[in-house]
């Protein structure tokens, strides 16, 4: 167990830079239905390769946390992944992380943080019978095909409509990766047994299906709209559907006294506060929208803040927005005076 907490944080420092990398390669991608091709269009674009190989790193460090630790003890301490993804943020400076915003992404943490040591997952099998991978599976990929139907149902011709989207095609794939995660867990078991064991067991190749198909989910969760919306999908659904597994797969066992249960609805309300604060976060703004500048220089729009800060930079960029504001508004003018002035008869002159 004392391996599997710095392997699962590094693990989810390189998740945190694999979103962010994905991210950055895929903003300027659209996909309105599920497009295989879209992986091959990403795969010619060097940010999204990094951040395709940190994810392939984290999946490393994934599994041999997996083979010193439960599920549900390893998946929580990935939700750390928020955390860090908001510090790449900042660093890059796309978008300004308030306050709030890390008082969100805290309590999302601290939440999972506190469900972890009140439950104190503990126990459990290293092989799940096919008796019940089988219900396991069919239940995820009901999850997956339901939310894929809610996702491409929506029309994305506004803003709002694309952040709807991308947040549930984020939660769609934190589902997937729940499962992935699960079977990494059945998986590493055979580690350290030769190859004969590895390449027969049949974990290895629904890993390799299933890590293919959520990686097409996450690319497609993170061409739809700002990281900041797909990401508390990631970060939240991932561990929580890890952990459920973990308890009917593998027969892993949590606290059930009074007081554990009281921690860990205390840790889910800590955790639902986060996702509700976040989920009004002037990150959802879209990147793409340009502020929103009134005649006096004011942001309208709700993320003109953010795109712009405060201080006297921010001033010049509303002022700037302001006068191309004027002039479009001169050229009108000047159209309307052209085409309201009276016609010269064709004869004078």
């Amino acid at each position: 167990m004392h391996y599997a907490i710095p392997l699962a944080l590094a693990g989810s420092l390189c998740t945190a830079t694999s979103s962010v990398c994905q991210r950055l390669g895929a903003k300027n991608s659209e996909a309105t239905r599920v497009d295989v091709g879209l992986i091959f269009r990403l795969a010619r674009r060097p940010i999204w390769l990094a951040g395709l190989a940190s994810q392939i790193l984290g999946f490393a460090f994934q599994v041999e946390a997996l083979r010193y630790g439960a599920l549900a003890l390893v998946q929580p301490i990935f939700a750390l992944e928020l955390l860090f993804v908001f510090a790449y943020m900042n660093v890059l400076g796309t978008r300004r992380v308030t306050r709030r915003d890390w008082l969100a992404a805290a309590a999302m943490t601290a939440g999972l943080g506190v469900l972890l040591l009140a439950a104190s997952p503990s126990g459990g099998r290293p092989h799940a019978p096919a008796s019940l991978w089988w219900p396991a599976g069919l239940l995820t990929l009901a999850a997956v095909v339901a939310g894929l139907a809610i996702a491409f149902g929506l029309h994305r011709r506004s803003p709002a409509s694309a952040r709807r989207w991308a947040v549930v095609l984020g939660a769609v794939t934190g589902i997937a990766w729940g499962f992935v995660a699960a079977v990494i867990k059945e998986f590493s078991s055979h580690l350290g047994q030769g190859p004969g064991p590895i390449v027969g067991t049949w974990s290895l190749y629904v890993l390799i299906g299933a890590g293919a198909a959520s990686l097409l989910l996450a690319s497609h969760a993170l061409a739809a709209g700002p990281l900041a919306a797909s990401q508390p999908g990631f970060t939240i659904l991932d561990p929580l559907a890890a952990g459920l597994l973990g308890l009917f797969l593998f027969g892993e066992h949590i606290q059930t006294q009074p007081l554990n249960l009281a921690a860990e609805a205390l840790a889910v309300a800590l955790l639902a506060g986060g996702v509700l604060t976040l989920s009004h976060s002037r990150l959802l703004a879209s990147e793409d929208s340009r502020p929103v500048v009134g005649e006096d220089g004011d942001c309208l729009s709700a993320g003109c803040s953010a795109a712009v800060g405060d201080g006297p930079g921010a001033v010049a960029v509303a002022e700037v927005y302001s006068h191309a504001g004027s002039v479009r508004d001169d050229d009108l003018d000047l159209e309307r005076k052209r085409s309201s002035s009276p016609q010269m008869p064709a004869a004078c002159g």
